[in-house]
């Protein structure tokens, strides 16, 4: 595990799982911005404040030229069950292989909460450019106003 990936890093290229059980890379947005944004769990109220965020205003990060992607360890049954729920529209991928794209990236990491040890998601935000490199990092993510401020960065404002 790596302790940290930042700007100007290659984001990695490791295959996550799409709610159809298709397989999902990030080289497969080459050519465009990415936006990866990393979850702790479907169906929590951070988590799906955030997703509707994301959705919300998929329609400018695309008009921007930038695609998005949510990711949390939950399954792929799970993703889709979550997304049809809230109407998301964002897309989602499952990383629940171990050694996966948030091992990999440092960001599955031990939490503690009320006195418990758990393994868990630390909120991550990644803006990938067309390249395949990172251009900004969004460490440990407050959700409100968190999606209009990747969108900004993605528009370069």
């Amino acid at each position: 595990m790596t302790d940290s990936f930042g700007p100007g890093d290659a984001f990695p290229d490791i295959a996550l799982t799409a709610p159809d059980g298709s397989v999902v890379r990030p080289a497969d947005f080459a050519g465009r911005k990415l936006v990866v944004f990393f979850y702790p769990k479907d169906d929590t109220p951070g988590c799906t404040t955030e997703n509707k965020d994301f959705s919300e205003l998929s329609s400018q990060f695309e008009a921007a030229g930038a695609a998005l992607l949510g990711v949390s360890k939950d399954p792929p049954k799970k993703h889709l069950k979550f997304a049809e729920k809230h109407g998301l529209t964002a897309p989602l991928a499952s990383d629940a292989e171990e050694g996966g794209l948030s091992d990999t990236l440092g960001i599955w990491t031990e939490k503690v909460n009320y006195g418990r040890t758990y393994m868990g998601m630390v909120r991550t935000t990644y803006l990938v450019d067309a390249a395949g490199k990172i251009e900004r990092v969004w460490n440990k993510v407050k959700v409100k106003g968190h999606a209009e401020e990747v969108l900004k960065a993605v528009q370069g404002k």
